[in-house]
């Protein structure tokens, strides 16, 4: 039978998940000649052999690759004979064209479980074991192509025993990058001040001192986790007082158990079949789950709030905690509150020198910083509410090539950044608040680190169009021609890009507050159109917010404004001083009007009594949706059209419903949630009246709310509307910098 040969070559996720190996073990089963490398962000592979065979072989790749891969074929051609004795797998080449992708971090797989539990296995407890399907990635990867010279593992020379697995075509390390052992890979090591352990030893150490009620750092894939036992309320308060952190939640490592490695989570709270999913995922992320109400943690976890942050443990070393230690632990970012998650070892020995008792590090150098993803279900689907570990870098195809090369670093809090070249967009992993040095240094070191890894140069740099952000501030000095966007059609152009919708759609873009067109404060906006043409048709009765921005964290500010204009006294507002500003406010000294339904929930969740102030965004809005308990009839809230022709909602009806203490809180902020879906339906009616539209997108963190969004999603459905809610992005401001791309390429392109 005659011979010829051929030339594939394979982009997406094929670098970091044993990709090369596994066409390695394929073209010897087939009995093919020729060879497979690494291209700086592809595969490409020669292959002689007999037709029906080549076939064959062209088919496996794609149907039989490893669970890990998401491979995309790029081409194949006919290609000259090379005579090639056997099979290989060749040095890598730089490449020819931007066909990169980054590989991700995935959990410890079952095997390496298993050999790191087996006594008689060489890697028996060691806590960085990893093969061709499991371990590090992107936390490692200093440059592109993924080979192990290009790794921060680069500086561990492999041992005779590991080289030789290396080596072996039919060992599951084959080509494992990240591939050590204890005797020439990195290891870990405990320091309390007192004492210094290593290997074992040290692992003990933390478990005891954990044990004790005491705070650890660990050192974990992507930077430091701060972990005390969940169970035990004094360890719990003491590392709120500690991390300056009074009432944000904190989350909650749990053993992996069972056959599922479900069964503690099960015993700490109402697990669904699609958390459940989303808690093996190979990322290991953060799910947000409704807790028990009889429970072994502490009350000082999730104070307030009726779901809790569970993950599963991620890395060998935390399996290794968790078996040891046998029960819950926090797991909260190893940082200062407001910074971003810390990586270095003298670096976190300063900066959490004053919060933890102990440190377990470890010497494997980590080159960029990821903090957990985390995911919430919401109107019966998993989305994200933060991107990080293993689900980012996050890369989006999108319809329209951009025009140019353009970077886009996002709104001020939950930031991302995003670059967008051809028909590719890459959005980093969450990177916190700009607002303080450190945050603005990752920021900048991000933009240039994701232009390096990717091969690309911005010719374009977009930003919210917020003057005094530190985004905006970087973006004006950074030497490129900059582009402002406004930050509700950044929201509007997110959805729109990421469903891939290019005909006209209305976006209901509801969150805390973003400038808007005329300089107030927007936040309840429903804009009609399309990326680059965003027209504002609906939104909310403004009012005014008293103080400024300190209205953000002190909501009852927003309540007292609410009852001003609704003539309705208030004691509570009365006893902080409310005369004084209502006079301030009458004079329009910072006082600025906004429409924000976020504003609104801050509003309710003081005037119900449960938040006056918040230590965390969010905060009031996450305690008001832990009252909702069974659905409530809505509270009709006047439409009317204003003299620009935007349909307002009017949130007067509201306020007396919510002040009057004869009703239960529950019964109060499940009506509150009620009448907004059913106003945002009531809006969308009145509009597809005026324009046709039958697409509506959901956009902005007042949509990680899980009541209101399943309400409204039933609510549109049942009027015959196509809803899209973000399904890859997070729908808060960790999604603007994608959009500020989106928004940016329409308008260079109009």
């Amino acid at each position: 039978m005659s011979t010829s040969a051929q030339r594939w070559r394979l982009g997406g996720r094929v670098q970091g998940v044993g990709f090369r190996p596994f066409v390695y073990r394929l073209a010897r089963s087939l009995e093919l000649c020729g060879w497979v490398r690494n291209e700086a962000g592809a595969v490409e592979i020669h292959a002689e052999g007999t037709a029906e065979r080549l076939r064959d072989f062209g088919t496996a790749l794609l149907e039989r690759a490893p669970a890990a891969a998401a491979a995309r074929l790029i081409g194949v051609t006919r290609v000259p004979l090379e005579s090639a004795k056997g099979f290989r797998i060749a040095a890598s080449t730089p490449g020819r064209d931007q066909q990169l992708a980054v590989p991700l971090e995935r959990c410890p797989c079952e095997e390496c479980l298993a050999e790191m539990a087996d006594p008689g296995a060489r890697r028996h407890r060691y806590p960085f074991i990893n093969c061709t399907q499991c371990g590090p990635r992107y936390t490692i990867l200093q440059r592109l192509p993924y080979d192990r010279c290009n790794t921060t593992l680069d500086g561990f020379p492999l041992c005779a025993d590991c080289a030789r697995e290396f080596a072996d075509p039919e060992d599951r390390r084959f080509h494992a990058q990240p591939l050590a052992c204890a005797a020439c890979g990195p290891s870990v090591y405990w320091t309390d001040g007192n004492h210094l352990e290593r290997g074992t030893p040290a692992l003990t150490a933390a478990v005891q001192a954990l044990r004790r009620g005491d705070i650890v750092a660990l050192r974990g894939v992507g930077g430091y986790h701060l972990l005390c036992d969940a169970a035990n309320q004094s360890a719990v308060l003491r590392l709120r007082e500690r991390k300056n952190r009074p009432t944000k939640p904190f989350a909650v490592m749990v053993p992996a158990r069972g056959r599922d490695a479900l069964d503690h989570v099960r015993e700490l709270g109402r697990l669904s079949a699609l958390q459940g999913d989303a808690l093996r995922d190979a990322s290991r992320p953060i799910v947000l789950v409704r807790v028990r109400s009889a429970v072994s943690l502490a009350a000082a976890v999730a104070p307030g709030l009726d779901e809790v942050g569970l993950m599963l443990p991620y890395s060998p070393m935390h399996h290794l905690l968790m078996e040891d230690f046998g029960a819950a632990l926090v797991a909260t970012s190893g940082n200062v509150s407001g910074e971003p998650v810390l990586t270095e070892v003298d670096e976190a020995q300063e900066r959490l020198g004053r919060i933890a008792d102990g440190f377990l590090h470890h010497d494997r150098p980590i080159a960029r910083a990821a903090d957990d993803p985390v995911l919430r279900v919401v109107a019966g689907e998993v989305r994200p509410l933060r991107l990080g570990r293993g689900t980012a870098p996050l890369e989006l195809t999108v319809a329209s090539p951009f025009p140019v090369a353009t970077l886009a670093v996002g709104a001020l809090a939950k930031g991302t950044i995003a670059l967008g070249w051809g028909h590719r967009a890459i959005v980093s992993p969450h990177l916190g608040d700009y607002a303080t040095p450190r945050g603005r240094a990752l920021l900048e070191r991000t933009a240039a680190d994701l232009q390096s890894l990717y091969g690309v140069r911005a010719q374009r740099v977009v930003h919210d169009a917020h003057p005094a952000f530190a985004s905006t501030r970087w973006a004006v000095q950074c030497g490129l021609p900059a582009t402002a966007i406004w930050h509700h059609h950044a929201h509007a152009a997110a959805v729109a890009g990421e469903c891939g919708v290019a005909a006209p759609m209305l976006c209901f873009t509801w969150d805390g507050v973003g400038l808007g067109l005329d300089r107030s404060l927007w936040g309840g906006e429903a804009l009609w159109g399309a990326p680059g043409r965003w027209r504002r048709v609906g939104s909310f009765r403004p009012f005014r917010q008293p103080g400024g921005e300190r209205a953000a964290r002190e909501p009852w500010r927003s309540a007292l404004a609410l009852c001003w204009e609704s003539g309705i006294s208030w004691d509570e507002g009365r006893r902080r001083g409310g005369a004084l500003l209502r006079k301030a406010a009458d004079l329009q000294i910072n006082a600025p009007t906004t429409t924000a339904v976020g504003r609104l929930f801050d509003a309710a969740a003081a005037l119900l009594g449960i938040c006056y102030t918040t230590s965390y965004e969010g905060e009031a809005a996450m305690r008001l949706e832990a009252l909702c308990t069974t659905p409530q009839a809505p509270l009709p809230l006047p439409l009317r059209r204003d003299a620009a022709g935007v349909w307002r909602s009017d949130w007067a009806p509201l306020v007396a419903m919510l002040a009057d203490d004869r009703q239960p809180a529950c019964v109060r902020a499940g009506r509150f949630h009620a009448s907004l879906a059913h106003a945002l339906v009531d809006q969308a009616v009145a509009i597809r009246a005026d324009t046709g539209v039958q697409r509506i997108g959901l956009s902005g963190g007042v949509f990680q709310n899980q009541w209101l969004t399943d309400a409204v999603l039933g609510l549109l459905r049942a009027r015959g509307f196509e809803v899209h809610v973000p399904r890859r992005l997070p729908s808060n401001d960790a999604a603007i910098s994608f959009g500020q791309l989106i928004e940016a390429a329409a308008l260079h392109a109009g």
